[in-house]
């Protein structure tokens, strides 16, 4: 750890990056990749099993007592989008509006969600560029103190260490993490369009 603990690497290297990808992306979108860092870590969706069920529960007192006796369920409902989902049923809405409503608030999600993920493509791509701009300043370090063979050796450190750091951010940590956001993008889409397939079936009395 101590060969490749590098202050001025780190700071050309994580700076520029930085600098880059704010220089390159709205703020809006920057703050939503921020807030996405952490559904990176820990996924709190609710597994499509138990989904499944609550959808059947859903259908089967629909069947027997009718939308309107889902209103409080679909109030008490823990997800945001399944909530949003039932109160239309329960309200009455056609069901085509139903579905056009829900398929475009996937849409929109899907595509916020997928320019968050490009931030972390886009440092990805920045960070080797950027360490390799370490790397050469490093070098004009040493090209100033051939004379300082402790300068010299220090600008080498540093020269190295600044390219160790951009391909190494870039593939250990910013694509892996664009790559795990886009995944739960498409988890969420599938969960969603399981909802809207629910309530649809719900609304027109299907079996449960």
């Amino acid at each position: 750890l101590t060969d490749v603990l590098q202050f001025t690497a780190a700071l050309i290297v994580l700076g520029g990056t930085a600098g880059a990808v704010m220089v390159s992306t709205p703020m809006s979108v920057l703050t939503g990749a921020a807030r996405r860092l952490m559904g990176v870590l820990f996924d709190s969706a609710m597994p499509l099993d138990g989904l499944v069920e609550e959808m059947i529960d859903y259908a089967t007192k629909a069947r027997k007592q009718g939308l309107v006796s889902l209103e409080q369920q679909a109030m008490a409902a823990e997800d945001p989008f399944l909530r949003k989902a039932m109160n239309l049923a329960v309200d009455g809405t056609d069901i085509q509006e139903i579905r056009k409503m829900l398929e475009l608030e996937i849409d929109l999600d899907r595509h916020h969600a997928e320019a968050e993920a490009k931030v972390f493509e886009c440092a990805g791509g920045f960070a080797p560029t950027v360490g390799i701009i370490g790397a050469v300043l490093g070098l004009i370090q040493v090209m100033k103190n051939l004379a300082n063979i402790d300068e010299v050796g220090h600008g080498i450190a540093v020269s190295f260490v600044a390219t160790v750091y951009g391909v190494g951010v870039a593939n250990l940590f910013f694509l892996p993490v664009a790559a795990k956001i886009k995944a739960r993008v498409q988890a969420d889409v599938r969960r969603k369009e399981l909802i809207v397939e629910g309530v649809c079936g719900i609304v027109e009395g299907l079996n449960p």
